[in-house]
This record gives structure tokens, C-alpha cells and sequence, in this order.
């Protein structure tokens, strides 16, 4: 029995020691280890596949279509015929106009002989008035007669002239009735059907569509301002089309283009992409999602942008047992989240419990992780992310903490 009493004692004064002494420190920091990666910097954009070469087809003149020989994806020759148009009309024209060149060439002839009479009349009339048969103002009538036929003879030449050139336009536009392929390609599109009526009056209207070769292709992708400075022609590129999500296509800048685009005050410019398609599975009009790599480095210290972002309730630690000394106001808040003056960043280390500040400088960066080119920074080092979830009781010494809550952080600005 007194055994038991003595269990029991025993057992109560464990409880009361236990509430009486204090929890134990809960880890007031999430943390992740500094590695060595390789890092690549990278631009992404969306595009558009098209052909190398595009040639609109249109028609030069109005009519209804008599006749298509050609259909969507069929190959074509250069001169081919691919669609006539209803030519009577033409025809109709151009025999008008040879009938003019005929009436035009016989008045030619008219007045070449009226002429030619005129000219033998003022020579009679001047033989006349040297043996003072006639009067001067006879002969002067005979020769202005005879100037007046040669004006006739200019005049009706001019008109042939005319004549001709009508008739030389009304075939033209004959010919134009069959409308031929201008390139060797492949037909991607067609507007027209048999029996519809087109008319060129004010512009050439387009017929057909034709891809000079699907082999060659481009990618017209749009590059935001930011990231345009770091394109340069010759840079390769991958992209994805959503036909063959598992595949990865290349292709190499050719060109930047200057021409700025502006939707809803987002500025955005042209990198043209060359891409080789030898086996035709790309299509125009597809969306390429392209991406870039402009730098890369290999096997140097990296740490978590989150590291970069993340800024304690103070920016420096109190010694251990002494009282915290925050800073106040705007400017020591910005002064911590920005950069020094020397372009160094601040990192956070976990080191004997505390957030040690470290002053780095930084390098390239994909998004994720950046480098760290300089500063007191050790492959394994801890470096500090963000405050660990449900962290509460007592915290890491020269931790500033909150009355039952956790040590409070905020991010500033990577």
C-alpha cells in the first residue's frame, strides 16, 4: 500500500514539473539547402506556324467562275491552270477591237491617198503660178489643202494606234480568264466554287491560297519588351505544338522584327523562327509554345528565388538574451527588401538557431533558382525560405515573437 502512495506521489510531481517547465522550441524557419546546379535562362512565347512562302492567287478580272481544276492540299506546277473564268465577254471585246483596227487601218489608207492627191494637186497649182496660169491665192489654197491631208494622214494613224492598243489590253484580259499557279507549292486554301461570280472592280479578289514548300516553315512568335533585349538571329529554339504534345520540334531566330504590336498596353515584337519540316506532321496556322534558352551555366551555387524574398519581422537577429531592436518606418523596410549599393542581395542563414544575414551576389536566373557568383555562402549552407507552418511557443533565440503566434516575417520584393 505505501508503495502505491508513493507511485502515485510520484506520478503527480512528473505532471506538475511538466507544466511548470517550459515547451521546447518548435523550428521557427523553413529552410532548404544550397546547392550546385546547372542553370538556364530562358524566353517563352507563343506563335504561330506558317509557310516559309505564301502566294495569294486572285483574279484581274470580274466574272463567274467557269471552271476549277485544283482542290485544297493538291500540289501544283508553276503556269499550271488551276480556274478559268466565263471568257465571252473577252472574247466579244477583243473581236470589237480587231473590228476598230480594221475600220482604223482603211482610214489610215483614205487618207494617205487623199493626201498623196492633195500633194500632186499643190505641185500642179505651183507649176500653174510660175507661168501665171493661176493666182497666189490659188496655189496658197492648193497647198494648205495639201498640208490639210497630211494632218489627215497623222490623225488617222494615231487613231490606228488606239485602235491597236485596245486590242492589245482586250486579249490581255483574256489571258486573264485562265488564271495558272505563279509558283510550285501546294494549295492550303480556296475561296471560290464553280458557277460564283467575282468581281475585280476595286480590288483583286483572292481565289486560292498556295504554300511555296510546307517543308520550310516559320514560327511568327511574340516576344514581350522584357524579354526581347535578350533575343539575338541565330539563337536556337524548341517549341511544342498541341498536335504532338510529347514531341519537341527546333528551329533557330532569324529575324527580330522591329515593328512593335500593342494589345491592351502590352508591347510585344516579331521573332521569326526558320523550322525545318521534312516530314509535313507541322501545318500553318498551328500555336508553337517556343522556348528559348539565351544563357546557361553548369555546376555553380544556386539558391531558391523564395530565399531572395524572404525578410524576417527585423533585419538583423538580436544577440542571444538581449531585446530586439526592429526597424521602424518605410525606409528601414525598404532598405532590407531591396539592394545594397554595392548590387549585393541579402540571405538569410540558419545558423545556431538564428537568422544570420549573408550579402551575396547574384547571376544568372531561371524563374526558380539563382546563381550566386560572390559572397559568405557554403554548398549546404540553410538557407531560409519562409516561416514554418504552425511554428508557436518559444523560438529560435533573437527571434522576435508575437504573443501566441509565430515569429512573424514578411516577403519584400524579389
Amino acid at each position: 500500500m505505501g508503495w502505491l502512495v508513493v507511485g502515485l506521489v510520484a506520478a503527480a510531481a512528473g505532471i506538475w514539473w511538466a507544466r511548470r517547465a517550459p515547451s521546447e522550441p518548435v523550428a521557427a524557419f523553413e529552410t532548404t539547402p544550397v546547392e550546385r546546379r546547372n542553370i538556364e535562362s530562358r524566353v517563352t512565347a507563343t506563335g504561330t506556324l506558317s509557310a516559309l512562302v505564301t502566294v495569294q492567287v486572285g483574279s484581274q478580272v470580274s466574272g463567274r467562275i467557269q471552271e476549277i481544276t485544283v482542290d485544297y492540299n493538291s500540289p501544283v506546277k508553276k503556269g499550271q491552270i488551276i480556274a478559268r473564268i466565263d471568257p465571252q465577254l473577252y472574247q466579244a471585246a477583243v473581236e470589237r477591237s480587231r473590228a476598230n483596227v480594221l475600220v482604223a487601218k482603211a482610214n489610215l489608207q483614205k487618207a494617205r491617198v487623199e493626201a498623196e492627191n492633195a500633194r500632186r494637186s499643190a505641185e500642179r497649182s505651183k507649176t500653174l503660178r510660175d507661168k501665171q496660169f493661176i493666182s497666189q491665192a490659188e496655189l496658197d489654197t492648193a497647198e494648205a489643202s495639201a498640208q490639210s491631208a497630211q494632218t489627215q494622214v497623222a490623225s488617222a494613224e494615231a487613231s490606228l494606234a488606239q485602235a491597236q492598243a485596245s486590242l492589245n489590253e482586250a486579249d490581255v484580259n483574256l489571258k486573264y480568264t485562265t488564271i495558272v499557279s505563279p509558283t510550285d507549292g501546294i494549295v492550303i486554301s480556296r475561296s471560290v466554287d464553280v458557277g460564283q461570280t467575282v468581281a475585280a472592280s476595286l480590288q483583286a479578289p483572292t481565289l486560292f491560297t498556295i504554300a511555296e514548300d510546307l517543308r520550310k516553315m516559320q514560327v511568327d512568335t511574340s516576344v514581350g519588351e522584357a524579354d526581347v533585349g535578350r533575343l539575338e538571329p541565330g539563337q536556337h529554339a524548341t517549341f511544342t505544338v498541341d498536335a504532338f504534345p510529347n514531341e519537341r520540334f527546333e528551329g533557330v531566330i532569324r529575324q527580330i522584327r522591329n515593328a512593335a504590336q500593342t494589345v491592351q498596353n502590352v508591347v510585344t515584337y516579331d521573332a521569326v523562327i526558320d523550322v525545318q519540316n521534312p516530314d509535313l506532321k507541322l501545318k500553318p496556322g498551328m500555336t508553337a509554345n517556343v522556348t528559348i534558352v539565351t544563357d546557361q551555366k553548369a555546376d555553380v551555387l544556386a539558391v531558391p528565388n523564395a530565399a531572395l524574398r524572404f525578410r524576417p519581422a527585423s533585419a538583423m537577429a538580436a544577440p542571444a538574451g538581449g531585446p530586439q531592436q526592429p526597424q521602424t518606418g518605410t525606409a528601414g523596410a525598404s532598405a532590407a527588401a531591396g539592394r545594397a549599393s554595392d548590387g549585393s542581395r541579402t540571405l538569410f542563414v540558419l545558423r545556431d538557431g538564428t537568422a544570420a544575414p549573408v550579402h551575396v551576389k547574384t547571376g544568372l536566373t531561371d524563374g526558380s533558382v539563382t546563381e550566386v557568383r560572390e559572397g559568405e555562402l557554403r554548398e549546404g549552407d540553410r538557407i531560409i525560405t519562409a516561416q514554418a507552418t504552425g511554428a508557436q511557443g518559444s523560438q529560435a533565440p533573437g527571434a522576435a515573437q508575437k504573443p501566441g503566434g509565430a515569429t512573424p516575417f514578411r516577403r519584400g520584393p524579389f
